[in-house]
């Protein structure tokens, strides 16, 4: 009865060995799977991910990198079929997964067409529908779905594990109880008690050596949870993480770019305008004595070109390329010195007010760009409630935290609010109010500047801008403007205003001065030199900055050099360094119609004309240039006997 109660307790502890086995395995399996499932999620928000700076950029990298990923992505689904085994809620979970798989392809393959040939503006549209696109949340439930039947499985597998665990437990404990009862048999039966005890140490020895492997398993399982649990935590941050700054990431792409696009038109379209207004300055002078008729006509076509020239000027603040002559201002100083303009602009029926906050902090910055950004914000709240309604500008300090309003750092800052009781914006038009052209008044109302203006002025500031409107609740538009510290600073270096005479003090240029006209574009060239033609200067053309510096070893009588800024080969600031070393005793105009160039190394502090220009507006520049020149005498009297 004793051997036989031994060869049944053996048997029974091999079976619940093996069950225990088969536990560990299924626990494993469970884990494999859930394991597959969050990396192939995670290879398909890379790859999307990639897909967005591709269709930004056009890398032919981030392209291929989209594409590796999307294929892991799909390996791993068929990794992930093949481990789900007979399960029918796993494989039902799984190919509709893998259906979601093959339809976000299709959506997402559109956009890589567009922007594998460079279509970045559809592609980015593309881009930003499929971000919408309702597969991701179905995604997203699918993965949790298989996760969640994982954890169930798995949470009986630990049952049953904890279950073949004790069941071994007791077998060790009635293996035990056999051996007693065989050693008090050795008393009688000595031969059969030997056999016995042997039989006794062999199992015992066999049952400590399976508690072992089941501790160091439990260990091992534990760990291995351990990690799953500490990597998923991870993995769900960096995600966060990562799709908040790829959002960042791309408003700030598209915004760089824009500007950037902005501020290219700009300059080229200022060259135009340069050669329209000079053109037609000159013929206005030449025709004072020709029909009033013409000169009606040349009036219109100069407002023309003046209102084009205004144009660009807001192109330019959108870009952030206007230099800024920032200063310690007093915020409420500044709301309540304007009121009255506010209030003439707006109307009668608009009510004001200005609850300005006592010791409000100085900032730093451009008071008459903050001007407009204030009225801009003013003009377009009256517009929101149809010219009659209350408008609120108030001026408070805050401490912000790092970037708890867009990109700012952090510190002290005054915020300034103007808000409204209009119709306020839906959040789709409030997501898109700071674009470029965008606006939502009717044809010829409008812009689409005046935000975009605002919003470039505050971020060169060093601030930022918080909207919040909903439909029917009127819109607060807030600037976050950083406060000016109490230490001494300098003004970042700008070119210096011109002290321009008025229209009929303009002075006399002496008959014959010859001037040096530096740039290359033949049309602003040829109007240019017409121009210094006109009032009585002799233009010495040149199309290039080395062709200046070569006229200028040949000739001594040059007191004035006028050049352009951007120009191939040689630029505007580099002729000045040349010229610095070379011929230090000349005076120096910049001209030029992109107001980001002024911002160049070696244009701080020099004088700047604007394009388009005047005639008038030149012959004044060119006077007040030759003012400020510091030549030297023995150059002064080299230049004189060159003239007799």
């Amino acid at each position: 009865m004793a051997a036989a109660l031994i060869v049944a307790l053996i048997v029974t502890a091999t079976r619940s060995n093996q069950v225990r086995d088969r536990t560990l395995a299924a626990e494993r399996h469970a884990y494999d799977v859930m394991l597959i499932a969050r990396s192939a999620d995670a290879a398909m928000a890379q790859s999307e991910a990639a897909l967005g700076r591709f269709a930004v950029g056009s890398e032919r990298s981030m392209g291929d990198r989209y594409y590796n990923d999307w294929l892991l992505a799909g390996s791993l689904l068929d990794t992930l079929e093949q481990q789900v085994g007979a399960d029918p809620v796993e494989v039902k979970l799984v190919r509709h997964l893998r259906s979601l798989y093959e339809a976000r392809g299709k959506e997402l393959g559109v956009t890589a067409t567009r922007a594998y040939y460079k279509q970045g503006w559809p592609a980015l549209l593309l881009f930003n529908d499929a971000g919408h696109s309702r597969l991701i949340g179905e995604i997203d439930r699918t993965v949790d779905a298989i996760l969640k039947h994982e954890r169930a499985v798995l949470g009986q597998r630990y049952i049953q594990s904890d279950a073949s665990a004790h069941r071994a437990t007791k077998l060790l404990h009635w293996l035990a109880i056999t051996g007693l009862l065989l050693i008090l048999a050795a008393g009688t039966l000595a031969i059969l008690g030997a056999m016995a005890m042997g039989h006794s140490r062999r199992a015992t020895a066999e049952a400590e050596a399976a508690d072992d492997r089941a501790l160091w398993l439990e260990h091992a399982v534990a760990e291995r949870t351990r990690e799953l649990s500490d990597a998923n935590a991870r993995l769900q941050t960096e995600m966060a993480e990562r799709a908040a700054a790829e959002a960042r990431l791309r408003q700030i792409q598209k915004m760089e770019a824009v500007g950037q696009l902005t501020g290219g038109i700009a300059h080229d379209f200022n060259n135009m305008l340069a050669v329209v207004v000079g053109g037609l300055d000159l013929a206005k002078r030449r025709l004072e004595t020709e029909v009033e008729e013409v000169a009606r006509h040349i009036d219109n076509a100069m407002d023309g070109a003046n209102r084009a020239a205004s144009l660009t000027r807001r192109l330019l603040g959108f870009a952030r390329a206007e230099p800024l002559l920032p200063e310690a201002i007093d915020p409420g100083d500044l709301i309540r010195g304007m009121s009255d303009l506010i209030d003439r602009t707006l109307g009668e029926r608009v009510t004001i007010e200005t609850p300005i906050a006592p010791d409000l902090w100085p900032v730093w910055a451009d008071p008459l760009q903050l001007e407009n950004a204030i009225l801009n914000l003013a003009v377009n709240a009256r517009d929101a409630m149809e010219g009659a309604g209350r408008l609120t500008i108030e001026a408070s300090n805050i401490r912000l935290a790092p970037r708890e309003v867009g990109e700012t750092p952090g510190g002290d800052h005054v915020r300034i609010a103007v808000r409204d009781t209009g119709c306020g914006m839906t959040p789709e038009v409030r997501e898109r109010v700071f674009e470029p052209f965008f606006t939502t008044k009717e044809v010829g109302k409008g812009t689409g500047l005046g935000l975009s203006q605002v919003f470039g002025f505050v971020r060169q500031s060093g601030g930022a801008v918080a909207i919040e409107s909903a439909p029917g609740e009127g819109t607060t538009v807030a600037l976050y403007l950083p406060r000016d510290a109490a230490t001494a600073r300098t003004a970042p270096a700008a070119p210096i205003p011109l002290p321009m005479p008025a229209e009929d003090n303009a002075p006399s240029a002496p008959t014959g001065e010859p001037v040096l006209l530096v740039e290359d574009d033949p049309r602003v060239r040829a109007s240019t030199a017409g121009a210094l033609a006109e009032i009585g200067y002799l233009p010495v053309v040149c199309e290039s900055g080395e062709e200046a510096l070569a006229a200028l070893d040949r000739r001594s009588d040059i007191r004035l050099v006028i050049s352009d800024v951007v120009m191939p080969g040689m630029t505007g600031p580099e002729l000045h360094a040349a010229l610095r070393e070379r011929h230090p005793g000349l005076a120096m105009l910049f001209v030029t119609g992109y107001a980001g160039e002024a911002g160049e190394s070696g244009l701080e502090g020099e004088a700047v004309l604007r394009k388009p220009f005047t005639v008038s507006a030149l012959e004044r520049a060119v006077a007040a240039a030759l003012a400020r020149a510091d030549v030297s005498a023995p150059r002064r009297a080299r230049g004189a006997e060159a003239a007799r």
